[in-house]
């Protein structure tokens, strides 16, 4: 199984003014673009840790065979499916009809199954040969992103921003991850 980002999300779950709000950082813009790449960077922790995508985002699903969509979809919320393609036995690329299929988008991971009275195609047995695009996620913004996962980016955020290097001679061990990572814990999507 392997998923390629097809389209990023198109704006961030934590806008700048929140994050820097929550840095407690005043004033001009001097660390504006590195608060913002943080702010990607605590959404990817985030998701990869929840197993979710944030913000609407499009994936490209791709599988050895129709018996991987067993495990539910690895992105969640499912939104919707786009589309089914798949390498046939003559080696050539098809696309699935849609009324082949149903989706379940209600459910945590997603589902896709036959419809009733189908069955899958028989796909070519070679790597790669089933791509399901998928389209994930809370919302085009950051409003219905819960405030659990919210809360754990700004505190990601944090411990990114006040400790930039890898290690502090004499420091303690920061908590703001662990306590991220203990909140994402709950709003994990299990497979």
């Amino acid at each position: 199984m392997a998923l390629s980002l097809v389209t990023p999300p198109a704006v961030e779950p934590v806008t700048l003014q929140e994050a820097k709000d929550h840095l407690r950082v005043a004033g001009g813009g001097g660390d504006d673009a590195l608060i913002s790449e943080l702010i990607v960077a605590a959404r990817e922790m985030a998701e990869a840790a929840t197993w979710r995508a944030l913000i609407t985002q499009t994936w490209d699903w791709t599988l050895d065979d129709f018996c991987g969509l067993a495990g539910g979809v690895p992105k969640a919320p499912l939104q919707s499916v786009t589309s089914i393609t798949y390498i046939d036995g003559a080696g050539a690329a098809q696309v699935l009809d849609a009324a082949a299929y149903k989706v379940d988008a209600v459910s945590q991971p997603g589902r896709i199954v036959p419809a009733y009275g189908q069955s899958w195609p028989a796909a070519r047995a070679e790597i790669n040969a089933v791509t399901v695009r998928i389209v994930a996620g809370y919302g085009l913004t950051g409003a219905a992103v819960t405030r659990t996962i919210r809360q754990g980016m700004l505190l990601a955020l944090t411990d990114l921003y006040e400790n930039r290097q890898s290690e502090i001679v004499g420091a303690a061990v920061s908590r703001f991850t662990q306590t991220a990572e203990t909140l994402w814990f709950h709003e994990r999507v299990w497979h």
